[in-house]
């Protein structure tokens, strides 16, 4: 079994509050939590569908045995492996050395794969969550998030502030995602 979990948000939207603002035609203050909740709410659900990180972020993928190399990272693009690490039966962590694998951040999406020669160790492993590879995926400025994606978010954010009592998601979000969509691995 794999499990994905977000260790660490962006620190920043692909949207500004601004940007926002001015896409709604808002000049006051009044709603700027709320608008501020929607630009968060937005990309959530658009990267999500995109299957994508935009800012930033620090993922930890885990398995139960071994998985099989090279590997796909979830949520392109990836900047970075921080580490991968392996929890034996009695609980042990080991931290594989970086020279023992590749990363690779020029494919979407991004893969590690051992150097010639290396392996996994022979341990027995802890019953779950026995291999944990952490990375960083996303751009790190938002103006490197692809337009397609910011008008998604506007649109969204817009049909949720319009609408506050629906929770449908307008086609032209998932039409302005598509063509870039990763396929889950």
């Amino acid at each position: 079994m794999m499990a994905l979990k977000l260790i660490t948000p962006p620190a920043s939207e692909p949207v500004s509050l601004a940007e926002a603002k001015a896409y709604l035609r808002i000049d006051t203050n009044d709603e700027d939590a709320l608008i501020s909740g929607l630009i968060t709410a937005a990309r959530e659900y658009c990267e999500s569908f995109h299957n994508r990180a935009y800012i930033t972020q620090t993922w930890e993928l885990s398995f139960d045995d071994f998985p099989n190399m090279p590997l796909k990272l979830p949520r392109p693009p990836l900047v970075s492996v921080e580490s991968v690490k392996v929890i034996d039966s009695t609980g042990a962590e080991t931290t594989l050395d970086p020279s023992d694998y590749i990363v690779d951040t020029d494919s979407e999406p991004g893969r590690i794969a051992f150097t010639s020669g290396k392996c996994w160790p022979s341990v027995e492993l802890a019953p779950i969550n026995a291999v944990k590879i952490r990375y960083t995926a996303g751009y790190d400025d938002a103006q490197k998030v692809p337009q397609s994606v910011k008008q998604a978010m506007l649109i969204y954010i817009a049909h949720r502030y319009e609408n506050p009592d629906t929770d449908d998601v307008p086609e032209v979000v998932r039409t302005l995602l598509w063509p870039d969509r990763v396929v889950p691995v």
